[in-house]
């Protein structure tokens, strides 16, 4: 676990975006690339396009000689990737950054998107965690989002996954859609965890649990349909359920609910998300992708032919050293979504005492609420309410830190 806070630090990590999904969700405003349920990997030549230049941009990218301990692909769709893409893309990470013995390595999945052959060639090829896309387990609500699965393509998924026996299987879901009644999410998070269900999982559990409350963005398809507040959309006194439920359901099922938005059983935790978490630096590639490497972050082109331009052109950052005053402000925002919190003593380190005393002073409204907490020598949000109002908690310390 991380102590210290820097904008300086080698990257042990390394996130890989996969644009490419049959097509795309009415709430995703991720940079990708629509190919139709017919093409993947194998028979698209859009897709072996992309793999050619970000295997490229890898291998023109600066390497500071520590090997990769987390890498994660995400999207779009990463299962839509031949298993020869795949392995590309891992040799090209090994042989320019290496990749540490033990390393997490993990794959974004669409249920209906693979078969056996491809999971288990994943498998073979390194992905030791997958996280399959699940978001809710009703056909209807599965439509209204945009999704190109179905509710058996999810238990054929699962079936595959514990076939191939990944050693971590994380599933995700979504609450707050539009038409979405507390029932069906109570069922969703009974299904999930295999306590009800005329097909129950049992012992097809998932090892971690992601909850997403739906975020209405700009420019996505939710967005012309929906305003916040409006019908369909659950009200906030539901959302606000939504979250108490699932917090609930999951811890009851031994769950630790060791991020707000993230649930582990014991010792499986996500150990990549965790360098975001904790302000570490981390490598990026793929259209889209950030990384924060050296002090610096920076956001690669979200279009495909920029990002092939800026490859082309030797893949220069030009970005400045983030600020010390933004590191503390990531960091806080960062840090205060573990349960854990962050530690008084770090912070010290970091950025003074004196720093650390006027973020106390601006948290005692929230101290006396119930809302935040200083346990053995950490700051942190109180489980559920801090959690469930984070943003209100971390709007003040950005006012009067800012």
């Amino acid at each position: 676990m991380s102590k210290k806070f820097s904008i300086s630090g080698i990257a042990s990590s390394a996130y890989v975006h996969i644009p490419f999904c049959r097509r795309r969700c009415f709430y995703c405003d991720f940079p990708v690339f629509v190919v139709g349920d017919r093409l993947r990997g194998e028979t698209s030549g859009t897709i072996s396009q992309y793999i050619e230049v970000l295997c490229q941009e890898i291998a023109i990218t600066p390497a500071f000689g520590q090997p990769l301990k987390t890498i994660f692909f995400g999207g779009g769709t990463p299962s839509l990737l031949s298993i020869e893409q795949l392995q590309r893309i891992l040799t090209e990470l090994h042989k320019h950054f290496g990749i540490a013995s033990g390393a997490e390595i993990s794959m974004e999945i669409d249920p209906g998107t693979f078969d056996l052959a491809h999971i288990a060639g994943y498998s073979s090829a390194g992905v030791n965690r997958v996280s399959l896309g699940v978001q809710a387990f009703q056909s209807e609500l599965l439509q209204r989002a945009g999704r190109s699965h179905s509710v058996e393509d999810i238990f054929a998924a699962v079936e595959l996954i514990h076939q191939v026996e990944i050693p971590v299987f994380s599933l995700d879901l979504i609450s707050g859609l539009p038409h979405q009644s507390l029932d069906q999410w109570q069922d969703s998070l009974e299904k999930t965890v295999a306590m009800s269900g005329d097909k129950s999982l049992l012992a097809y559990a998932p090892t971690h649990i992601s909850i997403y409350d739906l975020t209405i963005e700009p420019g996505t398809a939710f967005g012309r349909y929906y305003k916040p507040g409006d019908t369909p959309m659950p009200t906030d006194e539901a959302t606000v359920k939504m979250y108490q439920m699932a917090q609930q359901v999951l811890t009851s099922a031994g769950y630790e609910h060791y991020e707000i938005s993230n649930y582990a059983q014991p010792g499986h935790q996500c150990r990549h998300n965790r360098v975001y978490w904790e302000n570490r630096p981390y490598y990026g590639f793929g259209m889209g992708a950030a990384s924060y490497v050296e002090g610096k972050r920076f956001t690669r082109p979200r279009k495909t032919k920029d990002y092939y331009q800026w490859v082309q052109a030797g893949g220069v950052i030009d970005c400045d050293v983030t600020p010390p005053k933004e590191v503390l402000l990531e960091t806080l925002m960062l840090g205060l979504r573990l349960a854990e919190g962050l530690s008084l003593a770090a912070l010290v380190e970091a950025f003074g005492e004196e720093k650390v005393e006027k973020i106390c002073r601006c948290l005692q409204f929230y101290f006396e609420k119930g809302w935040v907490e200083i346990a053995e020598g950490r700051l942190r949000l109180i489980d559920p309410q801090g959690f469930l109002f984070s943003n209100v908690v971390l709007a003040e310390l950005f006012e009067k830190l800012g």
